[in-house]
C-alpha cells in the first residue's frame, strides 16, 4: 500500500467517524491548559483533571502563581509525577510570563518553548488547541500509532515523526488529528495487546496481523 493511499484512508476514517477530537485535559483558558499541559507529563490526564481544580483555585493567574514558593506549589501537586521539579517548573513559567510576556500566554511556538517546563511537544499542544496552530504534538500515543500503522517509516524521534505527519496530513487537520491519534493510542492501539478487531483503521495499518 502506497503511503498516500494510507493517509488517504486513515484520515478519512476519522474525520468521518470522530469529527469532534479535543484534549481531555480540563481547562477554561490558555494559562490553565499550559499548567495541565506540563502537569501531565508521564501523567495520565484524568489524574491531572483530578488535582488541577485546586491548583486553578489557588492560582488562578500567572500573577499569583509568579508568587507562590515551590513548596507551596507542591502541596497540590505532589500525586503527579515528578512534582518536584514541576512545582519548579509551573514557578518559573509563570514568573517569565510576567517579566517576558506581558502576563499573556504566547501563541508562537518557539516563545512557548522558553517557558521553564515547556518543550516542544508542551508547547505544539498549547498551540494546536488554543491557539488553532497546525501543530503536531507527539508523545508516546502519536509516535506508537504513527509508527505502528506506518503513517511513519521507521521515525526514530518523536520531531521525526512530527515532521513526516505534517507533511502528509492536510494542514486544517493537523490540530485535530493530534487528538485522532492520541484518543486512538489511549484507547484501541494500546502498547500493550492492541484492540485490533475493534480498530476502524485495520484497513489501513501496516500491522493489521497483530
Amino acid at each position: 500500500m502506497r503511503k498516500e493511499e494510507r493517509y488517504k484512508g486513515i484520515v478519512g476514517w476519522f474525520e468521518k467517524n470522530m469529527p469532534i477530537a479535543e484534549t481531555e485535559l480540563h481547562y477554561k483558558n490558555p494559562f490553565q491548559l499550559l499548567i495541565a499541559v506540563i502537569l501531565s507529563a508521564q501523567c495520565t490526564d484524568k489524574r491531572i483533571n483530578m488535582i488541577t481544580p485546586a491548583l486553578y483555585e489557588a492560582y488562578p493567574t500567572p500573577e499569583k502563581l509568579s508568587k507562590a514558593t515551590p513548596e507551596e506549589v507542591f502541596e497540590y501537586i505532589k500525586s503527579v509525577s515528578y512534582p518536584n521539579s514541576k512545582s519548579k517548573h509551573l514557578v518559573g513559567m509563570a514568573k517569565m510570563l510576567i517579566e517576558k510576556f506581558g502576563g499573556i500566554v504566547p501563541p508562537d511556538i518557539d516563545q512557548l518553548q522558553k517557558l521553564p517546563g515547556v518543550g516542544r511537544k508542551t508547547a505544539n499542544v498549547v498551540a494546536s488547541v488554543v491557539f488553532d496552530k497546525p501543530a503536531m504534538a507527539v508523545d508516546t500515543h502519536v509516535f506508537r500509532v504513527a509508527n505502528r500503522t506506518g503513517l511513519t517509516t521507521n521515525s526514530k524521534t518523536p520531531l521525526a515523526t512530527e515532521k513526516e505527519l505534517v507533511k502528509h496530513i492536510p494542514e486544517r487537520l493537523i490540530a485535530k488529528a493530534h487528538h485522532w491519534l492520541i484518543l486512538h493510542g489511549r484507547y484501541i492501539c494500546v502498547a500493550r495487546n492492541p484492540k485490533c478487531e475493534a480498530c476502524g483503521i485495520a484497513l489501513w495499518c501496516a500491522n493489521k496481523h497483530i
